[in-house]
């Protein structure tokens, strides 16, 4: 019992907004579509919702082919902001001069759940709301999923969201799938750069392999900095044949900040400090090492200021080889 979408495209004019996109969400289950602004959300939303027409492709709920029926025919519930005539319906009254969009879109929430059967599409749709409404509502969707087994899409540019509501999330890159998984193994395992690029902070840097994938410990040369950097053992059918160039990949968080010397293969650089930003919880340090710009995100940054040396650490079992 699911909702399959299979190669659903959608141009405007000649130009393909979204391409064979494919997706699949089980009763009580909410897929998260992410993906930054224009890569094709909205019109993957609205086209599952009847309210633009598909160039191609199909849309099956519970083995039934739907991809010829309108909006009311389908009956997914699909609440929207914008929609003047839904505003007028609910409370009689235009949503810009009495409601604030925060107000109004905890309002539409309520009032999709409260009529959803089967499946509900969701276009970002907390991104008005404060974060302790956020949260709430969160946990009111959530519930809601599991009490009445819908079959939920939540498309969001918001990552954060992603590990607050989604069981799984699948990436729209370009307007095509690029991944799918849970949001941690997206996270923790981009599988190309696009991936890695919009999924959080991370440390995106060129490098060439200048040892055999075979080896057991590949290395690596960047193009800026020319520093040697080791990696844990890919697998041989992994993107970077020796002398191609690569993207080494490692999130902020996994940087490490030192004073002391250690061995080649801890991937240890000097780096000059060249800004701190505090950000609450943590610490933003952004570095310069012989002009390889990094990032490394510490709880507390102690006796060192901006202008100042250190070094600073890539464990090799945390930097991860990416597609281009």
């Amino acid at each position: 019992m699911s909702l399959i979408i299979n190669n659903l495209s959608k141009k405007y004019d000649n130009n393909w907004v979204i391409k064979d996109v494919s997706l699949q969400v089980e009763k009580g289950e909410i897929l998260g579509l992410f993906g930054v602004v224009a890569e094709g959300k909205t019109t993957v939303i609205r086209v599952l919702a009847g309210v633009e027409p598909q160039n191609d492709g199909t849309i099956f709920y519970n083995s039934e082919d739907l991809t010829s029926r309108d909006c009311d025919e389908r009956g997914f519930n699909f609440p929207k902001l914008t929609n003047d005539e839904f505003w007028k319906s609910m409370f009689n009254t235009q949503k810009s001069s009495q409601l604030a969009d925060g107000e109004g879109q905890v309002l539409a929430l309520e009032h999709a759940l409260q009529n959803a059967c089967e499946v509900l599409l969701l276009d970002n749709q907390f991104c008005f709301m404060d974060r302790i409404t956020r949260e709430r509502n969160c946990e009111k969707l959530r519930q809601a999923v599991k009490e009445k087994n819908l079959a939920v899409i939540f498309a969001t540019n918001d990552y954060n969201e992603v590990f607050s509501i989604c069981d799984r999330v699948s990436v729209l890159h370009n307007g095509v799938i690029v991944q799918t998984g849970t949001p941690r193994e997206v996270f923790e395992n981009p599988n190309c750069v696009a991936v890695a690029r919009v999924t959080g902070r991370n440390n995106l840097i060129e490098a060439k392999r200048i040892a055999s994938s075979k080896s057991d410990a590949p290395e690596f040369q960047t193009l800026k900095g020319e520093h040697r950097l080791f990696t844990d053992r890919v697998e041989t059918d992994a993107p970077g044949a020796v002398n191609q160039t690569v993207t080494l990949a490692i999130r902020p968080e996994h940087v490490s900040i030192s004073f002391g010397a250690s061995f080649p293969e801890d991937n240890l650089l000097r780096a000059e400090i060249t800004g701190v930003s505090f950000l609450g919880a943590t610490t933003l340090i952004k570095l310069n090492a012989n002009g390889l710009t990094l990032e490394a995100l510490v709880l507390r940054l102690v006796g060192l200021n901006v202008g100042e040396e250190c070094m600073v650490g890539l464990p090799p079992n945390r930097i991860l080889v990416l597609k281009n």
